[in-house]
Formats: structure tokens, C-alpha cells, sequence
């Protein structure tokens, strides 16, 4: 039997020692992706009035990661309207499905959509029965009423993200009580696309845009709007669309 001296074992500590550093680098490394995306989102945050956890780190960070592979809500083109680009909308229908939603009602919209998506996150993160990243879905959708002179919003908004359809027939359970799976029917929409932050200010403004366009038409709900939103709260000048609800016919 052949002996193992001292000098046989130092390559295999340096191997030992050098896999070691590699894996200190590797961890530091993504200690420093997750606090600047962290800071990132934070100063977002502070712009719609709303302060970061320090427990969306995680969440923020395994978004990022899978931005890529976007799961689109499924839908059917009835028309296309393009006179130009400003005055270009279109008309869908959407299926039935399941969506997770949030209620929220803070003293600005911002802050609404901010918090409610907050806890979108954690629920296809992880903080749901499976225990596993969902997978994110485009767009998410934030359902608003004006008040009855027309020129305000209700506080009262309703945040939805759409279960990606491994999840339709069978939904985790999140365990925020706060998130409620709802069934929602089929909807007949007109939608015009429009670009940055969404405040009530702009979506005023392009609620008013919209009905000059379409002109007099008692077809759509004038209460209830909804503002569908592609990209996530960081990104400055990301898709919106404003969608009106046509009616039940």
C-alpha cells in the first residue's frame, strides 16, 4: 500500500482553499446585486410616497433574474384602429381566468398599485402553497373608478396579476390574507398604449385623451377604467395601456 506524505496532501488544500475563495467571491458578489437593486427599487419607491421593506430584496431579485420570460395574458384582436400613432387603439377580448388580486385604498394611487404589487410579489415568489416562483404574467392590471363628477379617482384600487396557466385549473394559496383569488368573467375591451409613471394626474389625462378620440359612444362604462401595466415600477418610462370596459351586450 502506498503512503500519503504531507507533501501529496498541500495541492489538495490549495484546491480546498482556492474553491473556498471562490465561493466567499461568488457570494459577495451577489450580496452586492442584491443591495443595489434593493437601493434601486427603493428610490423608486420613494417617489410614490411608499417605503421598502427590507424583506423585498429577495423577491426584487428573483424577478430580475426571470424578466425575461414573461408569461402574456392570453387574448383575441377584434379590430385595430391606426389613423396614427397618437390615435392608434385597439379592441380585445379576454377570457375567463383566475387573477390574484389586492385591495388597496391609500390616500394616493400611487401608493396603492406600489403596495398591492408588494404583496403580488411575495405571492409569486414564494409566500404561496407551493412554495416556489409562479412565474410573472404582463400585464398587471389596476382597476379604478372616478368619482361621479368625473374628475377624481376613488381610492379604492384593485391590483391583479393573472395566474400563468400551469396555475389556472389549480391556484396556490398565498398565505397573505390579503391576496384573494378571484374568477374573473370574460372582458371586452378598447385599449390605447401610453408611456412613463402612472399618477392619478396622467391617467386622468389619458382617460380624457381617449374619450376625444372615440367621441360620444355610450358602448364603454364610464365609472370604471382599468390601467394595465407591462414593465415593473423601476423602469421610468415603461408600457401602459388604458382599458375601457365595453358593455355587456
Amino acid at each position: 500500500m502506498s503512503r500519503i506524505t504531507l507533501e501529496d496532501l498541500d495541492p489538495l488544500g490549495e484546491e480546498a482553499a482556492a474553491g473556498g475563495e471562490e465561493e466567499e467571491e461568488e457570494g459577495e458578489e451577489e450580496e452586492e446585486e442584491r443591495s443595489r437593486l434593493f437601493a434601486h427599487w427603493e428610490a423608486v419607491a420613494s417617489t410614490h410616497r411608499v417605503s421598502l421593506p427590507r424583506d423585498m430584496a429577495g423577491p426584487i431579485v428573483q424577478m430580475t433574474r426571470h424578466s425575461q420570460a414573461r408569461e402574456p395574458v392570453p387574448y383575441v384582436t377584434l379590430a385595430q384602429h391606426e389613423k396614427c400613432e397618437e390615435a392608434a387603439y385597439e379592441e380585445r377580448q379576454y377570457p375567463s381566468g383566475k387573477w390574484a388580486c389586492v385591495t388597496k385604498g391609500e390616500p394616493m394611487y400611487e401608493q396603492s398599485i406600489s403596495m398591492s404589487f408588494m404583496k403580488l410579489m411575495r405571492y409569486i415568489c414564494k409566500e404561496n402553497s407551493v412554495g416556489c416562483y409562479l412565474g410573472m404574467t404582463v400585464p398587471v392590471l389596476n382597476e379604478i373608478h372616478l368619482t361621479k363628477e368625473g374628475t377624481k379617482l376613488e381610492r379604492e384600487v384593485v391590483t391583479a396579476y393573472y395566474l400563468p396557466r400551469v396555475f389556472q385549473q389549480n391556484p396556490p394559496v398565498p398565505t397573505d390574507p390579503e391576496i384573494h383569488i378571484t374568477e374573473r368573467a370574460p372582458l371586452r375591451v378598447i385599449t390605447r398604449v401610453f408611456y412613463g409613471m402612472t399618477t392619478e394626474e396622467t391617467i386622468l389625462r389619458e382617460i380624457s385623451l381617449f374619450w376625444k378620440l372615440l367621441g360620444s359612444t355610450d358602448t364603454v362604462l364610464r365609472e370604471t377604467y382599468i390601467i394595465a401595466s407591462y414593465e415593473n415600477p423601476s423602469i421610468p418610462q415603461r408600457r401602459n395601456e388604458v382599458w375601457f370596459i365595453c358593455r355587456a351586450e
